[in-house]
């Protein structure tokens, strides 16, 4: 009960530092001299991509349920050695994916290029050296595009601050765009807000923020159960519970900090970095470790076999390994996230992860095909039980993420664009609910109870004797008489003539 207390006392503390954290208004999107990159036949900056829900007709920023796009400071530089010209224009263009064939175009059916080209020009469709935009059928007004040009001797241009209403719910792209090759080294500085009617938060993450919440609530409950299972039982607590105690205390902890992340995150559109550390942090430990007990659980530790034996380092190094692989990952897929498009690790992150889950799986599974094998033939009845229930809950849960990864690579790869990104909180949200369910089905089966020690491992399990029907037993050593363990009376041995052995040695004489 101590322990329970002391736990309790802590979450009370961390959660209170978390709500009084400062909060600061900033933009969502900031850009510090960000250089422009060739696509095509134009120089891009990609200034952010959100879902973003629309709002009421009426456009007063100050008012709550409003949605917007508001430019502040953004100034564009270019070398002094580079100022002795007047440029064209620096385009911005805002658009909505719907709207995306509006932008750009191609002369003769060519090759699609962004800035007018010559070609394109004596067609009279567009100016030579603009970028190249038609006026939406379905979004009256869109796509937005304006832009700042420099003067002669002019290191700097800036940008009129400006914001633009969302009328319509959709995914919308921000490209900052010029057609002088002669500004290829501007760079862009200052930062656009973008706000949904409920927060900061884009599009995509927004329905995070309650599922979070719904997931913290769910750890707590789970926690309450096992905490008073735990404590009522403290006597009989086998060492495997004990880290299925820490997982569950870890899962609170990271399903806590996801919560308060995206609740920082949509008051003041700036992903807490420190927050989102701590919640990649929590979340890979649970994960980590859960693996592991999952693997020596499947090994029969604890059950069928005392330790691991010369099997821990491996477990160890693979754990470790893991460990720091998925940390990787983790961080550079949420650390400063603030865009609907980001968290796309490159493929060099990603398959190290894969793979070692992978072996996980694959050690797992062997292993227990080993550990029900040695319960079977020692007529271990309540440990194989047991054994046979969470290798079917593997099973399930293995098929199903099968299945759930063919779902998610069928999704992206029929959304380039980010058209479903209503729908695009659940791959990530189906992933936590599936290892919650699997923790739930292990505690389940390895709750606390007066029972506990049936399935712990004892020296019993290392003797083994026929009984009376040649069936393989387990006694005691201690049990043994002396009686018992008397050398047997000589019997006669009858020889194939018929003679015992006997006879023949008294013949023999």
């Amino acid at each position: 009960m101590r322990r329970l207390n002391s736990f309790i006392a802590l979450a009370a503390v961390l959660l209170l530092l978390l709500h009084r954290t400062p909060r600061i208004e900033a933009s969502v999107h900031g850009y510090a001299g960000e250089i422009f990159l060739s696509k095509g036949n134009a120089f891009v900056v990609h200034g952010g991509s959100e879902g973003i829900y629309s709002s009421a007709p009426e456009f007063n920023e100050s008012l709550p349920g409003v949605s917007f796009i508001r430019f502040e400071n953004i100034v564009f530089r270019r070398p002094l050695e580079l100022s002795n010209f007047s440029s064209g224009s620096v385009h911005t263009i805002v658009f909505e994916v719907d709207d995306r064939e509006t932008v750009g175009g191609s002369a003769y059916g060519g090759q699609r290029a962004v800035c007018c080209t010559a070609d394109l020009a004596k067609l009279g469709v567009c100016t030579e050296g603009q970028i190249i935009h038609r006026p939406s059928t379905n979004n009256p007004g869109w796509p937005q595009v304006f832009g700042a040009s420099f003067d002669v001797d002019k290191t700097e241009t800036a940008l009129q601050p400006r914001s633009i209403q969302i009328t319509k719910t959709g995914m919308y792209n921000l490209y900052f765009i010029h057609c002088d090759p002669r500004l290829k080294e501007v760079v862009v500085d200052g930062k656009t807000v973008w706000k949904n009617p409920t927060g900061y938060l884009p599009g995509r993450m927004a329905p995070l923020m309650n599922f979070y919440g719904f997931m913290s609530l769910s750890f707590v409950v789970l926690g309450v159960f096992w905490f008073l299972q735990y404590a009522r039982f403290w006597r009989e607590v086998l060492p495997l519970q004990n880290c299925i105690t820490l997982v569950i205390t870890l899962g609170m902890f990271e399903m806590a900090f996801w919560y308060f992340d995206y609740i920082e995150f949509n008051e003041t559109g700036v992903r807490p970095t420190g927050i989102t550390v701590w919640a990649v942090t929590f979340g890979t430990v649970k994960r980590t470790i859960s693996r592991l007990i999952i693997l020596i659980v499947s090994m029969g530790y604890g059950v069928v076999r005392p330790t691991l034996g010369g099997l821990t380092s491996k477990v160890l190094s693979l754990g470790g390994t893991f460990f720091v692989a998925s940390e990787v990952l983790e961080l550079i897929e949420n650390v400063g996230a603030v865009s609907d498009n980001s968290g796309k690790a490159i493929l060099f992150f990603i398959l190290p992860v894969a793979i070692l889950d992978a072996f996980f799986i694959l050690w797992i599974f062997t292993s227990l095909s080993s550990t029900l094998n040695k319960l079977q033939a020692r007529r271990m009845t309540a440990k194989l039980d047991i054994y046979r229930k969470f290798t079917n809950a593997l099973a399930v849960a293995i098929i199903v993420s099968v299945g759930w990864i063919c779902y998610e690579l069928y999704f992206k790869s029929n959304d380039i664009y980010n058209e479903r990104w209503q729908n695009a909180w659940i791959i990530p949200a189906f992933w936590q609910v599936l290892s919650f369910s699997l923790l739930c089905v292990i505690c389940a089966l390895w709750a606390p109870s007066q029972t506990s020690m049936r399935y712990a491992y004892s020296s019993e399990d290392a003797d083994e004797e026929f009984d009376k029907d040649n069936t393989l037993t387990l006694i005691k050593p201690s049990s043994l008489t002396k009686k018992d363990v008397r050398s047997p009376e000589p019997k006669s041995i009858e020889t194939d003539n018929g003679l015992s052995h006997g006879d023949l040695e008294e013949k023999t004489e």
